[in-house]
């Protein structure tokens, strides 16, 4: 097997056993939920739609902190390692009761700008809110902790923290979601990812890169140390906030379709997250090996870069088969009714293209966030939402099936401008070689 295509799958395999955890933990609590009715589903959908948009914050600390961490690994430099963890401590911080307090503070305009109205869905939402915003300082420190450990080389941990904290929420979601509806949920889910974040505080102290770091003179001051960590991770962060911003927005076109549409398409994407979360565990893992070998001197882009699409391609191609195959039973299993199990198997058996060619693209994206070119990606993520949500909107007219269409073509629009890129930077160099050589 080829080295790079080993160490990606060696990184990525505990980073998708990790996302697949808080996957199924989010469909067994939407099984829960739907028996409240689908006005629960369409609340909790918009809830936690609205909390990926705000893991793009989270992003910018712990994916900044990945990479510099794992820069300074490879470069073996415990000082630069030492700074790279104390810039995002206190990045996370000043974030942190911003997005908080504001969020609880400002819980209600979100949910009625997707749903609109005063009706049930609306009320759920806010209540969900109330809970899930203020427990966003207790994701924000996980996700850093997850950072910091990936960034070291070590991926296993993180997984076995994300196995605590949703095995946890299985266990405790029936109870509370039967107590307290829609609210029990959010509750059950700030408390289990408490347990899980205590855990990883012990699990950083006994780190042996960490603990060997901790000796070391920082390379940097705090100040320069947190700058450095913006610097790096707003990028990435900007371009989940763009996605997951447009699939915020995707929710609301398809609302316009009426409330079977909505719980059907929650329902679809929540199944679609096995697949898309292997293409994102793809990505971080290029990433890390990415940041690792320019830490360490060596330019090896093209090929990690190679057998990331390689491998995200086929998981994407494999998914696509299933979804297609498998979307009756699949609809079903959620106790959906007849008329949103019709409007769910008519999703996943249309979003296949899409499907492919966001693993193609997802994947590619993680060696330029290794590489710092996550500004280039960034760009083009704008430009296929700029693409999406105005086609997503014309095209809505032809029920689930348009959205679906919406969806591949801003993805074509996304990969192409990607490889155009990346042969007009491929020439440049070459060029700027021709000339060193010559000279």
């Amino acid at each position: 097997m080829n080295a790079h295509r080993k160490q990606l799958i060696a990184l990525a395999h505990p980073v998708y056993l990790s996302l697949l955890a808080s996957v199924a933990a989010g469909i067994i609590n939407t099984v829960w939920v739907s028996r409240l009715g689908g006005d629960a589903v369409a609340a909790v959908a918009v809830a936690t739609n609205t909390e990926n948009v705000l893991l793009g914050v989270a992003l910018v600390f712990a994916s900044g902190t990945t990479v510099l961490v794992a820069h300074a690994r490879g470069a073996r430099d415990p000082g630069a390692l030492r700074a790279a963890v104390r810039g995002g401590w206190a990045l996370c911080a000043a974030l942190t009761p911003v997005i908080a307090l504001g969020g609880y503070l400002l819980r209600e305009p979100p949910a009625r700008l997707v749903l609109g109205g005063d009706g049930r869905a609306l009320t759920l939402a806010v209540q969900y809110f109330a809970v899930s915003l203020p427990g966003i300082a207790v994701f924000f420190a996980q996700n850093l902790v997850d950072g910091i450990l990936k960034g070291t080389g070590d991926t296993r941990t993180p997984m076995r923290l994300a196995l605590l904290a949703n095995g946890l929420i299985l266990g405790l979601d029936p109870l509370l979601i039967h107590a307290y509806g829609v609210r029990g949920a959010a509750v059950s889910t700030v408390l289990c990812r408490s347990v899980a974040l205590v855990t990883g505080l012990r699990a950083l102290r006994r780190n042996a890169l960490l603990s060997e770091a901790a000796t070391a003179t920082p390379a940097e001051t705090t100040g320069a140390a947190l700058r450095r960590t913006l610097t790096t991770g707003l990028p990435m962060s900007a371009d989940f906030t763009v996605r997951q911003g447009g699939a915020l927005v995707l929710v609301a076109i398809v609302a316009r379709l009426g409330t079977t549409a909505v719980a059907a398409y929650a329902i679809a994407y929540k199944v679609m997250y096995v697949a898309t979360m292997a293409f994102y565990a793809v990505r971080q893992a290029a990433s890390i090996h990415t940041a690792h070998t320019r830490g360490a001197g060596r330019d090896e882009r093209g090929a990690i870069g190679r057998q990331a699409v390689l491998v995200s391609g086929t998981v994407g191609l494999l998914a696509a088969g299933l979804l297609c195959a498998l979307a009756p039973w699949i609809m079903r299993a959620f106790g959906a009714g007849p008329a949103v199990a019709h409007d769910g198997v008519l999703f996943l058996r249309c979003v296949g293209p899409y499907l492919l060619l966001m693993a193609c693209f997802i994947a590619l994206g993680g060696v330029f966030e290794g590489s710092g070119g996550a500004p280039v990606l960034l760009r083009v993520t704008l430009a296929g939402t700029a693409v999406q949500l105005p086609l997503a909107y014309a095209l809505s007219g032809l029920g689930l099936p348009g959205v679906c269409l919406a969806l591949a073509l801003s993805m074509t629009v996304q990969c192409a401008v990607l490889w155009l890129w990346t042969r007009r930077t491929r020439r440049q160099e070459d060029a700027r070689v021709s000339l060193v050589r010559a000279a």
